[in-house]
């Protein structure tokens, strides 16, 4: 396990986690691909435009984080998520693309546990 990516896959997860950077054009078309797709906890479908309409984020804390390489540019993370505000769990997975020295997260999908 490449722990240097792993640490580097967890800090970009849980910047999409900060309202500061859910809140920025900016910064979210850094760390989301323009194909990117969420299935959401709640069972809605989102693209990249959705989230720079501003969607809300609650405060959540993440656990149980791990990844698997499943090619040289493509890293599968699989955590378990707290909605603190809400009082949810929740199972996620995410899917991260390597470009040009970039990771971007093309799709992401959360289930209540």
């Amino acid at each position: 396990m490449n722990i240097a990516l792993k640490e580097h896959i967890y800090n970009l997860e849980t910047r999409l986690l900060q309202s500061e950077v859910r809140q920025s054009k900016k910064e979210l078309d850094v760390l989301l691909a323009d194909d990117f797709l969420e299935f959401t906890s709640s069972g809605r479908r989102i693209n990249k435009q959705d989230c720079f309409d501003g969607l809300g984020v609650p405060v959540m804390t993440v656990s149980h984080f791990e990844i698997q390489l499943l090619s040289d540019k493509v890293v599968q993370a699989i955590y378990e998520l707290n909605d603190e505000t809400n009082n949810l769990k929740s199972l996620r997975s995410s899917l991260w693309r390597e470009n040009n020295g970039v990771w971007q997260m093309f799709f992401h999908q959360g289930t209540l546990k």
